[in-house]
């Protein structure tokens, strides 16, 4: 047989904003996520079912969504130094294609497939978004929207989503060749891979997906595969009632296609963002699809054991619409997603046992189906058309066709990801075959922690600079506590022990650094946040006037790190002083502030509140007048539109209107 699908290079150019630099302080505390769901409908959720790749009852829902819900971003950073300046800049991709098929892959950004063409047609079968613009809907910031995103670790867009996975030619199971992406998940601390490959002939990219958990330890699971579609779509699963979730942080269940009179399965017949988690009954295939007025679209399945399914939606009303803008070019088209999860909804987190793995095989492809009539016979009418394409036998053959090619060691590599996973074979010396995570991947990041691996000892920096990152999970929070208790020791033991939840302790380390640290900035921040987390603010706002005074005072250059570190200490410590009404202090912080990140939208922003406070409303109302755009604006957020309300009860513009829930909630 001959194989004609092939893997190549491309460079794609689009109209892009740069990412710029992470946030050089150490994330204490979670960025707000809104994928929270109230206490009083949890015990509402099902109970039972069977657990990913194994035999025996799961969790049931209600203790999923109870179960290891994230806690902390470290030992990741914040994401936060990209801007809205957009420039045509060219950007890797790899491509994998046949006769019937082309994906376009993104390495350095998660993995993204950015496009997906059926090429008898000629039709996109995605929402491919014409730029790329950071916004800050990942767990850790910096996410963009369009494609097809692989979300694991918690609840929320993956940390991932704007960083580099490795990526290699490996053979496929038909004997032509596959496309493996894989990376470690620091959050979890979790090994996972995802080979893309196209069998001769076939309609379907195929996508064989494999999480380990190498610890002798269990671990939370999560998985999400995000499908951006264009919204004048009818969204198909194979249910009859969802679990819907919106910014009111609410769930409860729901008919489909319809409750309030509205068949909620057109996106835009709903008013505000919303998710739909469909209950698809056990035994049913696992399929969603997104179809057009006639009848074309996308269909995505998979084996059993991805059984959520869900339909994200922006919704008709201002703040949705506006969001719809942000993420893209007006006048582009807007999109919702389409999804498939691990668990039935993304509230929740799968056990996975310790030293175990969970598989499996999705399938993407276009879906020729009547998408107009009645609710049953549609499903029906599309399940079978997705039968007579692809039927669901051929997706469990090829499943277990492909695993004994997921341990195949890589060829040619295409890309390079993160030294974190060498990092952590080389600590454990473990054995992953199919991922290899090779010591030559280790960069300027890991070394340090190298060192502390190889001598026992964590290495003084050679010159002044913000401290790196730190590593927090047990086994490396065990050798910190046996270092030599040196300042920059103490100050990453701190940082471990805050992280496992053991605060007195993390305090009691940074106090111990103080002592004899050449460096106080970073130890006052942390002891800053501390306070703030057991309400003493006075003391909090104290530490960080302190903490933004010593680094102006060290800091030696306007390079990037001292620029990003001064932002984000001067972010925090005007908030603070906020807090507790020291107008005069917080002026001052702002003052010393490089010029440019005064320019920046979220300081913009900021300086209106600083000027609300010192009772120059007029000057802070000509803030709104004159504009400003808030780059790294959270999903969710209303602080915008607080502020205005204090200044005035007019309407709040539209430019300025991100609101994603009604006003009455």
């Amino acid at each position: 047989m001959v194989i004609v699908t092939t893997i190549r290079r491309e460079v794609l150019t689009l109209p892009t904003a740069e990412l710029g630099p992470d946030n050089p302080l150490p994330p204490l505390r979670l960025l707000d996520e809104a994928h929270r769901v109230d206490d009083r409908d949890r015990e509402e959720l099902p109970r039972g079912g069977g657990a990913p790749g194994r035999a025996k009852p799961r969790l049931g829902e209600a203790r999923q969504v109870g179960y290891e819900p994230l806690r902390s971003l470290l030992p990741t950073r914040v994401r936060d130094g990209y801007d809205r300046d957009r420039a045509p800049r060219r950007i890797d991709a790899l491509v994998i294609e046949n006769d019937r098929l082309r994906a376009t892959v993104l390495p350095a950004l998660g993995g993204r497939i950015a496009s997906l063409v059926h090429k008898p047609a000629d039709r996109e079968l995605l929402y491919r978004n014409p730029v790329l613009q950071p916004a800050n809907f990942a767990l850790n910031g910096a996410w963009f929207s369009g494609g097809i995103e692989w979300n694991i670790g918690a609840t929320g867009h993956t940390t991932l989503s704007c960083a580099p996975l490795h990526a290699a030619r490996v053979p496929a199971p038909d004997g032509g060749e596959m496309l493996r992406l894989w990376e470690w998940e620091r959050l979890r601390d979790l090994p996972f891979q995802i080979d893309l490959w196209l069998p001769d002939g076939s309609d379907f990219l195929y996508v064989g997906v494999r999480v380990r958990n190498p610890h002798e330890r269990p671990a939370p699971g999560y998985w999400w595969s995000n499908i951006a579609v264009p919204e004048e779509r009818r969204v198909l699963a194979p249910a009859s009632e969802a679990w819907h979730f919106g910014y009111e942080r609410r769930l409860r269940r729901v008919p489909v296609p319809s409750y309030d009179e509205v068949d909620r399965t057109y996106p835009l017949n709903s008013p505000y963002p919303a998710d739909y988690f469909y209950g698809i009954p056990d035994g049913r295939r696992r399929w969603i699809a997104a179809l057009d007025a006639d009848g074309h679209g996308l269909v995505q399945t998979s084996t059993d054991v991805l059984r959520g399914r869900k339909l994200f939606v922006w919704g008709t009303g201002s703040g949705g619409r506006r969001w719809q803008e942000w993420l893209t070019e007006p006048g582009t088209g807007g999109y919702c997603e389409i999804q498939a999860g691990l668990a039935r909804t993304q509230l929740e987190h799968v056990r996975l046992d310790p030293e175990s793995e969970v598989s499996w095989l999705e399938a993407y492809g276009p879906l020729d189906a009547r998408a107009e009539g009645e609710w049953s016979t549609v499903v029906d009418g599309a399940e079978a058309r997705l039968e007579t394409a692809l039927p669901r036998a051929d997706v469990d053959a090829a499943h277990t066709a492909w695993k004994p090619y997921a341990d195949t060691e890589p060829g040619e590599i295409l890309a390079t990801g993160s030294g974190w996973g060498a990092l952590e074979v080389l600590r454990a010396d473990w054995k992953l075959p199919g991922t290899p995570f090779e010591e030559s991947t280790l960069g300027e990041a890991q070394a340090p922690w190298a060192e502390l691996l190889r001598s026992g000892v964590l290495p003084e920096p050679r010159r002044v600079r913000p401290p790196g990152e730190t590593l927090v999970a047990p086994h490396w929070r065990d050798m910190l506590e046996t270092a030599p208790a040196t300042p920059l020791t103490e100050y990453h033991l701190g940082v471990a022990q805050w992280h496992a939840g053991d605060r007195a302790q993390a305090v009691r380390s940074w106090e111990r650094a103080l002592e004899l640290a050449p460096s106080l900035w970073p130890l006052l921040r942390c002891l800053a946040v501390a306070d703030q987390e057991a309400g003493n603010h006075q003391r909090a706002a104290d530490r960080y006037n302190e903490a933004f005074a010593d680094l102006c005072h060290e800091r030696r250059d306007a390079g990037e790190r001292w620029t990003a570190a001064t932002a984000a200490l001067g972010r925090e410590a005007v908030e603070a002083l906020l807090r507790v009404r020291r107008t005069a202090d917080a002026r001052a912080v702002w003052e010393m502030l490089h010029p440019a990140t005064r320019e920046r939208g979220r300081f913009l922003l900021l300086q209106a509140e600083l000027l609300l406070a010192e009772g120059r409303r007029d000057d802070a109302w000509a803030v709104f007048a004159d504009g400003f755009e808030v780059a790294d604006l959270r999903e969710g957020t209303e602080s915008i539109g607080r502020l205005w309300a204090r200044l005035t009860d007019e309407p709040l513009p539209a430019r300025y209107d991100f609101r994603m829930r009604p006003e009455t909630s």
